[in-house]
């Protein structure tokens, strides 16, 4: 990086996607199948009570223990739909509960959980079918990869009258797509192009396009710019960021600068802090310091400003190269211009400070971070416990685990492989058996990782006989481990 100018305040723009936006569902049709269709569900409203038109006196203030209280009693009403999630019998709840409850499945990509809570919303007295409904869990479904959960949800969907509109298409694309099943999401783009009031837009494609280049389907986005350019739909700056930024995780370098030379030249796209962030990311972890920080200055000299995305990938590449020094003037600098830290920006340094063996240093950022007031997570324990094992220092290791099963800390499958392998490499067996247990009773699901750690440990101490246990285990868990769909 030659050198840094002062940033204005960071660009943003708007979700690809419209997830979030109003979606109306005008578009109902009949259905005599519809165990509610035989009289229409009743309007459900809510109405807060009209509390006295008397002016409130000057000193009266609330009382932060009633607050306590209704937040209390309002976490307690959600836990309590999910425990009765699993039962058929109660068909009069809280709307506000359910729907709050759903929303945090949704949120938390909890997908069994959410459809679970979503059937026993279909058996309130208050439900009625929305489109924006359907939409959101959609797109939590895309997330986790359950296209077929996907398809199932989209027959209950037309069971209960509801015509798709163009978001839940799209949405149903994102699913097919982001689990590389293409010829499905292409086939789900030419329904769409049958259907009245549905054709699909440049989101639909966009999102189409992001997919094919996770993949790297580069073949596929050829076809749907050809198909964009018959009916009419031009690239917009979602397109070409999803182009800009498949190529470049691919490595394909010279067709990612040919995709941004496109977009410069058409006059209703121009790029933007994606744009930025994805050259700088692309480069970056190619190790091309020289090219990263070029298109840095010439972005700048665009009038493209740098966010703390942007910094938090230049720190991560200067870190990777071994270039402390150029890593921590981007610190510094971020400081002055205050551009606060986040917890991504503090993981970066601890990761690059441990993956080096620079225990030390390491340790510094880590007190620093906690200084600052910012909570440690789980990727943050990761980082730790690799570099203190790799250091040989096991009672590091203890003293983490001590400390992360006392404080609320939410653990994850990657966390438990970290400590699982450390533990098994320090050839405590007993200790990385509990663990494996400790795993599952905290429903973080075993990987190909969790288990291939355990068999080399068990197989370093001679235990074959412990090793071909699991080996046999991992074969039984397959089809819910490391579950790949092969597009066409």
């Amino acid at each position: 990086m030659k050198h840094l100018h002062s940033p204005p305040p960071c660009v943003t723009r708007a979700s690809s996607i419209s997830s979030t936006a109003p979606i109306t569902c005008s578009t109902k049709f009949p259905t005599k199948n519809h165990p509610n269709s035989s009289k229409q569900p009743p309007s459900f409203r809510v109405q807060s009570l009209k509390r006295s038109s008397k002016p409130l006196s000057p000193g009266l203030q609330k009382d932060p223990k009633k607050d306590l209280s209704r937040i209390l009693r309002t976490e307690a009403a959600i836990k309590g739909v999910e425990n009765k999630a699993k039962s058929w019998k109660h068909k009069q709840l809280w709307p506000k509960a359910v729907l709050e409850a759903l929303d945090d499945a949704i949120k938390g990509c909890q997908w069994e959980n959410a459809l679970m809570i979503f059937e026993l919303l279909r058996n309130q007295h208050w439900y009625e079918p929305r489109c924006q409904t359907y939409t959101k869990l959609l797109m939590m479904l895309s997330k986790c990869k359950q296209p077929k959960e996907a398809s199932q949800l989209l027959e209950t969907m037309l069971f209960e009258g509801l015509k798709p509109t163009v978001d839940v298409y799209t949405a149903l694309v994102r699913v097919y797509g982001q689990s590389g099943l293409f010829r499905h999401a292409f086939s789900i783009v030419e329904d769409m192009k049958s259907v009245a009031d549905c054709k699909p837009d440049v989101y639909t494609y966009s999102v189409l396009i992001s997919c094919c280049a996770k993949f790297h389907r580069f073949d596929l986005i050829e076809q749907v710019l050809v198909d964009m350019s018959y009916l009419g739909i031009e690239c917009n700056n979602v397109t070409y960021n999803s182009i800009i930024d498949g190529y470049g995780k691919a490595g394909m370098f010279e067709q990612m600068e040919n995709s941004l030379t496109d977009m410069i030249e058409n006059e209703n796209c121009q790029p933007d802090i994606f744009t930025l962030n994805s050259l700088i990311g692309s480069y970056g972890n190619g190790g091309k310091i020289d090219q990263m920080e070029k298109w840095y200055d010439e972005f700048q000299l665009m009038g493209i400003k740098p966010d703390i995305k942007t910094f938090n990938m230049m720190i991560k590449s200067y870190g990777k190269a071994g270039i402390y020094d150029k890593m921590n003037a981007v610190m510094d600098f971020m400081e002055r211009r205050f551009f606060t830290p986040t917890i991504v920006t503090y993981n970066t340094v601890v990761e690059v400070y441990g993956k080096a063996g620079e225990i030390e240093k390491m340790n510094n950022q880590f007190k620093k971070m906690k200084h600052l007031g910012m909570k440690p997570n789980s990727v943050t324990y990761c980082s730790l416990v690799s570099a203190y094992s790799k250091a040989g220092l096991i009672d590091k290791v203890d003293s983490i685990l001590r400390h992360v099963e006392n404080s609320d800390v939410v653990l994850d499958t990657p966390f438990f492989n970290c400590i699982i392998s450390a533990y098994g490499q320090a050839g405590d067996l007993k200790k990385m058996g509990e663990l494996f247990l400790a795993m599952r009773e905290r429903k973080c699901k075993p990987d190909s990782t969790t288990f291939a750690c355990m068999i080399q440990a068990y197989n370093t101490q001679g235990m074959t006989e412990d090793a071909k246990k699991m080996e046999d285990m991992m074969i039984t868990s397959k089809d819910s481990l490391d579950t790949k769909l092969i597009g066409c």
